[in-house]
């Protein structure tokens, strides 16, 4: 049967009915990737939520070499933090004071509200001391005369933690304390809180301060040592935490930073308003080293690419890594990890190995996680021997070496 010109009308109708719509979907797709991409991350963090039991009104979970976020919920919400403050104030004392220096104390320093380290007005205590009275104690108290002493004064601190924050791109942070009692103005968020303690915890002395789980120091003007036991009960809990700070106050109810390293991985798990907050951030921990192992994306020496390039020892020059780059990738993702190499040094003026010659640029999919310079090799290549009896010595060449 002949189809009549009407039923062709109706089904070129259609045609472009379902073109009009895969371009509309196509268009979206384009202009709004990222809200895609959001919805599947969200989708995703659901789901890790829920097998984890993550309970936390914002969380984080990030690897501590690549700075990569393995899990995340409303990580950029803006929250009361209580004591984690306390981080950034022992960070500035490390970073801007002298730990041997004899803090006198001020009498505003004494008895201030919440934890305490019971500091008398006069005495004169060793910065370190003060710091480890800060983060194992969480001393409101120790808190309040290292801002003194370091800043001039608690507005000249203040200062200086929103200006450490600025400069390590904290957007969602605000200090007007240097302890952390709630006050409106006075707040962070579990991404930005992450990232500072990512940076801290390059700095030795403040790695190994929020490790120690029993401090004993001198205490100058009497005949006793003072000891100090860590609030952190992960230290104990958790056999590879080795970090880094608890809170907590009304408003804000539980806050945690915490860090642990295994195999060579140290992760950083942090939860705002949590009443779990232990059984969660091991929780946290198990499912990142489960899932994210941080493996050697680039190898020191690895070859990146080749060259047209063949010197007098018909030698071919090939670009090498000098370093190598450690990224946690789940065993499905090792195919997303590719290497753009640019080049900045005339190659044909290259006659020796270890010339530094370009970088090559690391990507995860579409995000760059880092860099590696490249340097020059020349290397035996068959494919430019002119002979039969050159393929064969080299050949054997390469037995004799074992490879």
């Amino acid at each position: 049967m002949v189809q009549t010109p009407m039923v062709d009308e109706v089904d070129a109708v259609k045609k472009w009915r379902v073109i009009i719509g895969i371009c509309i979907i196509c268009l979206v797709c384009t202009l709004f990737p990222s809200r895609i991409y959001s919805q599947e991350n969200q989708n995703q963090a659901q789901q890790v939520s829920a097998k984890i039991g993550d309970s936390a009104a914002a969380s984080i979970l990030l690897d501590q070499t690549s700075g990569r976020v393995l899990y995340a919920k409303k990580e950029n919400d803006e929250m009361k933090i209580a004591s984690l403050t306390k981080i950034m104030t022992a960070l500035l004392a490390i970073e801007k004071g002298d730990l041997q220096d004899l803090v006198t104390i001020q009498p505003s320093a004494v008895g201030v509200e919440g934890s305490s380290i019971y500091l008398k007005a006069g005495e004169k205590v060793p910065l370190e001391a003060l710091v480890y009275g800060l983060m194992l104690r969480s001393g409101n108290d120790a808190a309040t005369a290292i801002a003194q002493h370091v800043g001039g004064s608690l507005e000249g601190f203040v200062f200086l933690m929103n200006e450490k924050a600025q400069e390590l791109g904290l957007e969602h942070t605000h200090f007007t304390n240097p302890h952390g009692l709630d006050e409106e103005k006075h707040y962070s968020s579990a991404k930005d809180l992450a990232l500072l303690t990512q940076y801290a915890l390059r700095n030795p002395t403040f790695q190994q301060i929020v490790k120690t789980e029993l401090k004993t120091v001198e205490w100058p003007g009497e005949e006793w040592k003072r000891t100090l036991l860590n609030k952190n009960k992960l230290l104990k809990l958790y056999p590879f935490a080795d970090g880094v700070k608890t809170g907590y106050t009304k408003q804000a109810k539980r806050t945690l930073v915490t860090s642990a390293t295994k195999d060579g991985q140290q992760l950083i798990a942090v939860t705002l308003n949590d009443g779990d907050d232990w059984k969660d951030h091991m929780n946290l921990f198990d499912y990142g080293f489960q899932n994210f192992q941080l493996k050697d994306v680039v190898a020191k020496d690895q070859k990146i690419t080749s060259t047209e390039i063949v010197n007098k020892e018909k030698k071919r020059l090939i670009l090498v890594s000098g370093k190598p780059l450690s990224y946690p990738l789940q065993n499905t993702e090792t195919s997303q990890v590719k290497i753009e190499p640019t080049v900045s040094y005339p190659l044909e003026k290259v006659e020796k190995n270890g010339v530094l010659v370009g970088t090559g640029k690391v990507y995860f999919g579409q995000e760059l996680v880092g860099t590696v310079p490249l340097y020059s090799k020349f290397t035996q290549d068959p494919s430019v021997l002119n002979s039969w009896k050159e393929v064969l010595a080299f050949m054997c060449g390469r037995m004799g070496q074992g490879d």
